[in-house]
């Protein structure tokens, strides 16, 4: 049954819709706070960069996000509205460091037609008002009283009705704002207005302007002293106030976003709609204008926000490419520009299309996403998990351990690699060619197993075998000093760091030892009841070389003890409960809070907070990373602490934003793992894996890896071919001189190395709208088929387009076949062996034929009509699923005995779609334009044809995204033997960068996360006060109506973020054991 869905975000969104730069945190920290449609983040300056301090999610669309600070106030508070027309005042905690909701409220008129040009929120400079344009010829007001609270909104009329922009005038006595609009001749003007608090009115205000440049959209209020505002045009830029005029004409561009440079407003940065970002300075005289100057300063990202942060750093939020931090240098580079790149953020929005392919061949599936607008345009390769970059490897079966040496304490690389086996040691080492080759160690003994080894102080290295501990010179490599296990005991387990080691032999005897210039020597000895299974005590304070503490893991009471160095006293012993014994504790450190982890036997891992001075241990979570026993080992990259945990899954462990995150590794069974820095291979991990060495590289740590091939040209469709090996691809290229400012292609790319290797252009106002890799019945070869269609400037509906039919030979496109159609062919699939193409309202089904002279062409079979226009069709076995443009879902048959197509089934609701998708054979799935998905099931054993021929909506749910595509497919490894495995899931993509996961679950297990997501629902608050249970209700123009049968992932899966104490709570109130909760939520973190 797909009727039961679960709908998680793998990717959250990357598209930057605002932005905005105060003091919000404290009143000395400057941050940035940016949105992303659906969440907010909250970044502070540092010296060295930006640094993330909050990223939550809204239950909203954010229509505006702006700073401001109320009389009284030490620093700034925000003001958040949403589409949805629901508004929060928020302001930062620095004790609990969270936000806190100030005021909250919902300015929705019952009455009133929505503004088509978007809502407009703004706050007066003085803190008198808030204003919003939200309705057409309505302008609401929240005004504020003496102690900076926010009092009842009331309306006032506008005249005006079609408002391009309104914003609050600075330097007046009385709020003011100026209104750009266009009159009913389509000619643009500026009045102004005073907003009188007694009348509740509006006052005419203190200059007006009339017929201005065709293009102006934009207002920009310049500060006091000088007061006033830019108006900002297509090919003139104005400043007016009450007593002065200027103008300077600028070449033709959009405007897209502006910010301030300077507190007095003399200085703007503009971007524009190709990209170039400009500055506009304001020259004066004291308080006078004297006039404008402009000048450009460099290309971006198409800017959808620009805020100035300090020191000519600039923040580029955008929404077509990825965002940046830039700086302004003082002079011109190389190629004339002022602008330098420090820093880029990814975004893969907006995702028009994408594929999902298998290109590694190992069960995994890749997202490659049709990414960016216009010269941002790009794909982007989307895989889970971390992958390691190989770049040497060795046959070696049976290796046992494996540690990294220096050849003295302070070089920055690793000289040697000892490789441990059951009955001997080998050491290697880098020669002269950057090859591993096998070296001596005198010191070392090299025909037993070594339990570990470590650097020492002193340039000296230790080696620990069962039966002694070997202090060697690191230069001569000499030994130095030795201590020998008593007789009748062996070494059973050991550990070492660069001063200190600790040893347990049979018996449950634990010793520690400390390092000192050529000595070993014996510091104590602790007799304990059990056996132990492993210890570490790797230093987690101040002093790298030295730990305060011992973490050590037991036989037989299956607990974790904490023992204080050097004295070896116990201060914490942690039962962990079953009969699995631990097999690897380590004791670390992650964004300055120590941690143990504790690994146990069947690949569960426990990890606790450590309180250093007191050996407490608290918060204790367990995850499940694998089935077999886990090896825990530190490496760091890019200056981070990471944790290696090898085992049948192999997982790296790290910490952000204070939470730990488990990422899988893109590798099979790893065994033994440890850092190898070395001058040929630097920042590297030597890796044991099923009877062999490797030595690589670790891709970026986090839990998706995203590889960027910009293509500067937008790609609309994309497609595979496994049996080429290359995708196709629909582009266009835009052409600022050209007549015709477009062109459009279809590309041929090889999907190893991501180059283009072949090109199709397609003719003037020819637009390539759909494409698909097939074969056809009585044909061997594979082709790729694209729809395409004429937009002509004179015509509203295109009246023509064309299918092509191309086969790949040595890597080149061949066109073989086209047929014209009599509209745009909006979407083509593969059909029995046949082709269906959607063209404007009809759905047509081609066959592939033979000619006389041995050629092939494509012939039309049959056809369906009555639609309004097909833009998106499925298919699966007969049956054709059809999205209309505001017709909803409609369900076709194909009868092979009549050749004809009939239509079986329909939802008879108006919904206006973007995509639709199979979840089976009588259940589908829909997306429409205003972000809610639904699925619709056709009831095939009805009793009457009237209940067969109608559609029941069966689930709905607001996502709050505009979904492009729906795929059936995975992000991650299928797992037979995991309860996930079975799981069908489909992936989706949106404008903003969104790339989501849909999974039919069975229905009790629906049933369980429902109850779930309701005490969650108590638990977690959304931010500002907004409700989840009316972010996520299914809302279009007529109707609202509470979700169902869709839950929502992204706040199930935050339970695992929640404390212990919470946990617990809600886990009493589902009658079930908290760690049997976690298990059952982290088995569904593992569907993306």
């Amino acid at each position: 049954m797909s009727v039961w869905n679960y709908v998680v975000t793998a990717q959250k969104p990357t598209s930057v819709t605002h932005s905005c730069v105060g003091n919000f945190t404290s009143p000395q920290e400057l941050n940035l706070i940016v949105a992303k449609c659906t969440r907010i983040e909250i970044h502070l300056l540092t010296p060295q960069g930006l640094q993330a301090i909050l990223d939550v999610p809204l239950y909203g669309r954010i229509a505006t996000l702006e700073l401001f600070r109320p009389h009284g106030e030490a620093q700034d508070l925000l003001f958040i509205a949403t589409e949805g027309y629901k508004f929060c005042v928020l302001q930062w905690d620095s004790e609990s460091s969270e936000l806190i909701t100030r005021a909250m409220g919902d300015v929705s008129d019952r009455i009133g037609r929505q503004t088509d040009n978007g809502q407009i929120g703004i706050i007066d400079p003085d803190c008198r008002f808030i204003g919003l344009h939200l309705y057409d010829g309505l302008f609401k007001v929240i005004p504020f009283d003496n102690k900076g609270q926010l009092k009842e909104a009331y309306n006032i009329r506008l005249e005006e009705l079609q408002v391009l922009d309104i914003k609050f005038l600075y330097g007046c006595a009385k709020p003011t704002i100026a209104v750009l609009y266009q009159d009913n001749k389509d000619a643009r003007h500026v009045k102004t207005y005073e907003v009188s608090q007694k009348e509740k009115d509006f006052v005419e205000g203190p200059w007006s302007q009339n017929n201005l440049d065709n293009g102006a959209d934009l207002l920009i209020p310049v500060p006091s002293p000088l007061c006033g505002v830019l108006i900002i045009g297509e090919e003139t830029i104005v400043y007016c106030s009450a007593n002065a005029l200027k103008a300077i004409p600028i070449r033709s561009s959009i405007t897209k976003a502006y910010g301030r440079v300077d507190v007095d407003g003399s200085r703007y940065l503009l971007g524009d709609h190709t990209g170039l970002i400009h500055l506009l300075v304001i020259t004066h005289e004291k308080e006078k204008v004297t006039g404008l100057k402009i000048e450009i300063l460099g290309e971006t990202s198409i800017a959808s926000t620009i805020s100035y942060l300090d020191n000519a750093v600039v923040f580029i939020g955008s929404s077509y490419g990825d965002s940046q931090l830039i700086k302004l240098n003082m002079h011109p580079d190389a190629n004339g520009s002022y602008v330098e790149v420090i820093e880029k953020y990814v975004n893969l929005g907006p995702i028009v299309d994408f594929c999902v392919v298998d290109l590694e061949r190992q069960g995994q599936g890749q997202v490659v996403t049709c990414s960016g607008a216009y010269k941002d345009g790009s794909l982007r390769i989307v895989r889970n998990g971390i992958g390691i970059n190989e770049q040497a490897s060795v046959e070696l079966p049976g290796i046992k351990g494996m540690w990294s040496l220096k050849s003295s304490i302070d070089e920055a690389f690793d000289t040697f690699l000892v490789v441990s086996f059951i009955s001997e040691t080998r050491i290697l080492a880098m020669n002269i060619e950057d090859e591993l080759e096998d070296t001596e160690i005198e010191g070392f003994l090299s025909q037993v197993q070594t339990l570990f080894c470590h650097d020492a102080v002193y340039n000296q290295l230790v080696q620990i075998t069962s039966n002694s501990v070997r202090l060697v010179s690191s230069t001569t490599r000499e030994l130095r000093n030795k201590w020998d296990a008593p007789a009748g005991f062996t070494v059973n387990v050991a550990t070492a760091n660069a001063s200190q080691v600790l040893l347990a032999t049979g018996g449950g005897h634990l010793v520690y030892i400390e390092i000192g210039d050529g000595t070993l020597t014996e510091v104590k000895h602790a007799q304990l009841e059990y056996e132990v299974s492993c210890l570490d005590i790797n230093p987690t304070g101040d002093n790298p070389n030295y730990s305060q503490l011992a973490a050590v893991g037991m036989w037989t009471d299956i607990s974790v003890r904490i023992f204080v160095l050097p004295d070896l006293t116990l201060i914490t012993k942690e039962q962990l409960g079953g009969e699995i014994i631990p097999r690897s504790v380590l004791l670390c450190a992650f964004e300055g809070i120590s941690y143990l982890l504790c690994a146990l036997g069947d690949g569960h891992l426990l990890n606790f907070q450590l309180d250093t001075s007191s050996g407490e241990l608290r918060d204790r979570k367990k995850v499940s990373l694998g089935t077999q026993p886990i090896t825990l080992r530190t490496f760091s990259s890019k200056s981070a602490t990471h944790v290696f945990a090898a085992s049948d899954r192999p997982s790296v462990i790290y910490s952000n934003n204070k939470k730990l995150i488990y990422s899988n590794v893109n590798l099979k069974e790893v065994s033994h793992m440890c850092p190898f820095n070395s001058g040929a291979f630097p920042d590297s991990l030597a890796i044991a894996r099923e009877g062999e060495l490797t030595i690589g590289t670790i891709d970026e740590i986090q839990k998706l890896h995203i590889r960027t091939i910009p293509i500067g040209e937008h790609a609309r469709r994309i497609c595979h071919q496994e049996q080429t090996r290359t995708f196709a691809i629909c582009s266009l290229r835009n052409q600022p001189s050209a007549e015709e400012s477009e062109m459009h292609f279809v590309r041929l790319m090889d999907d190893r190395d991501f180059e283009f290797v072949s090109t199709y252009p397609l003719d003037a106002f020819e637009y390539g709208c759909s494409i698909l890799s097939c074969s056809f019945t009585d044909d061997k070869n594979v082709y790729y088929c694209v729809g395409t269609s004429y937009v002509l400037p004179e015509e509203n509906e295109p009246t023509k387009g064309r299918i092509l039919v191309f086969v790949v030979e040595e890597g080149k496109l061949q066109l073989v076949a086209e047929k014209e159609t009599k509209g745009s062919v909006y979407s083509l699939n593969a059909f029995n062996g046949k082709l269906l193409a959607a063209i404007n309202q009809k759905i047509q089904l081609y066959k592939w034929t033979l000619r006389d002279d041995g050629t092939r062409e494509l012939q039309s079979e049959c056809g369906h009509h009555g639609h309004i226009l097909a833009l998106y069709v499925q298919t699966r076995g007969d049956f054709i699923v059809v999205g209309d443009l505001m017709k909803s879902i409609s369900l076709l048959i194909y009868k092979h005995e009549e050749g004809a197509i009939e239509e079986i089934a329909r939802d008879y609701n108006a919904s206006w779609m973007t995509a639709v998708g199979i979840l089976d054979d009588d259940t589908y799935l829909g997306a429409d334009n205003c972000y809610n998905l639904f699925t619709v099931k056709r009831h095939s054993e009805a009793a009457t044809d009237e209940e067969r021929c109608r559609m029941e909506v069966v689930g709905e749910y607001h996502i709050g995204e505009f979904v492009n595509r729906f795929r059936h497919g995975s992000l991650v490894m299928r797992l037979p033997d995991s309860e996930t495995g079975q799981i069908p899931t489909m992936i989706f993509g949106t404008v903003n960068g969104v790339i989501g996961v849909i999974a039919s679950l069975p229905q009790e297990q629906y049933a369980f996360l429902e109850k779930l997501q309701t005490s969650l629902r108590k638990v977690i608050k959304g931010v500002g006060g907004l409700s989840h249970e009316q972010w996520r209700s299914f809302k279009n123009e007529k109707r609202s109506a509470d979700a169902r049968s869709f839950l929502d992932g992204d706040l199930i899966e935050s339970f695992l973020d929640l404390s212990r104490r919470k946990m617990e709570e809600i886990a009493k109130g589902m009658d079930v054991q908290v760690e049997e909760l976690c298990k059952r939520v982290e088995e569904l973190t593992r569907l993306h």
